[in-house]
């Protein structure tokens, strides 16, 4: 998670900020607590994902209010630090297992004679929930760590006013911050790299796909799934790379006091959440069949009240 700085926006620009937070955190929350309790637990990769989705969303909008709303939130220590927490575990939570959902479309649609890739895609369905407890185990370490850099330097930030010393306050904060964007950078591309090797092996495994069954004029089932997951891999890594211009956007822009490019960031990062669990939901039939049903059925109650 981005180390976050109080900006002097008038309370228009707050307003309108927590406006479009709010209305993005919302609908990210229901649309990833649609996923949950549709699947329940036959898609575990899923589940893990809408749950540490929907709590991120949960407490980036904790924070995100208190800080504009209740400024000095920011400064009672334990609150502060144990919202941070949570909401740097369950974002790093969502971008591994989103990566481990980009890999797990990979091995199981592509097709490659690789002795390993063969011994992968035999293996893969056990493997899941070793893959999902070690990322939840990779997200707690580092989430930890960047809470203790983050502490740190607001430990210090705080001793500045009596030490006087700016200009070495000032060496120890930089060293904090880089600190904490390495190692968020670090998550970052580790996850990215996976979802560009999943997207270029599911498209090299499609083209070769379709080179052999040009002469074939049926419906190929196996294209179908190749095309499907093609979507959903392909959509997560625009997005993906959009992310990962933000963070370095933020890297850029956080040491900078008045900066509305900070604004749009936030917006962005709200939004990824739950725009692509939309996306997952219109690439899996059983979640679109489920959100259709439940949309006809409030379209037709809410015919129903301005009939009555």
């Amino acid at each position: 998670m981005v180390t976050e700085y109080i900006l002097p926006w008038n309370l228009e620009h707050i307003f309108m900020a927590l406006a479009i937070i709010t209305l993005e955190v919302f609908a990210g929350m229901w649309i990833n607590a649609f996923i949950v309790c549709v699947l329940c637990i036959a898609w575990k990769i899923l589940l893990l994902l809408g749950c540490s989705r929907f709590w991120y969303l949960c407490f980036t909008w904790i924070y995100r209010f208190l800080s504009k709303i209740y400024p000095n939130f920011l400064h009672v220590q334990t609150m502060h630090q144990l919202v941070r927490s949570f909401t740097t575990f369950f974002n790093y939570s969502n971008l591994w297992v989103t990566a481990c959902l980009c890999g797990f479309y990979c091995i199981k649609i592509a097709t490659f004679r690789n002795s390993f890739f063969i011994y992968l895609k035999v293996k893969i369905d056990r493997m899941v929930p070793w893959l999902l407890l070690g990322s939840e185990i990779l997200a707690l370490v580092i989430g930890t760590v960047i809470g203790v850099l983050n502490e740190t330097l607001q430990r210090n930030n705080i001793t500045s006013t009596y030490q006087g010393n700016f200009w070495e306050v000032t060496i120890r904060k930089d060293k904090h911050l880089l600190s904490s964007f390495l190692l968020s950078g670090f998550v970052f591309a580790t996850s990215f790299m996976v979802v560009i090797l999943a997207a270029v092996s599911l498209l090299f495994s499609l083209w070769r796909h379709k080179r052999t069954m040009q002469t074939n004029s049926m419906k190929d089932l196996s294209m179908d799934a190749h095309i499907r997951a093609m979507k959903s891999v392909l959509s997560f890594l625009v997005m993906y790379s959009i992310n990962f211009v933000c963070l370095v956007l933020t890297i850029i822009y956080a040491t900078k006091k008045e900066n509305i490019m900070a604004l749009l960031i936030y917006i962005y990062l709200c939004a990824f959440p739950g725009v692509h669990s939309l996306i997952l939901i219109f690439s899996n039939p059983k979640l679109e069949k489920a959100l259709l049903k439940i949309l006809s059925c409030v379209k037709c109650k809410f015919f129903m009240k301005g009939e009555q």
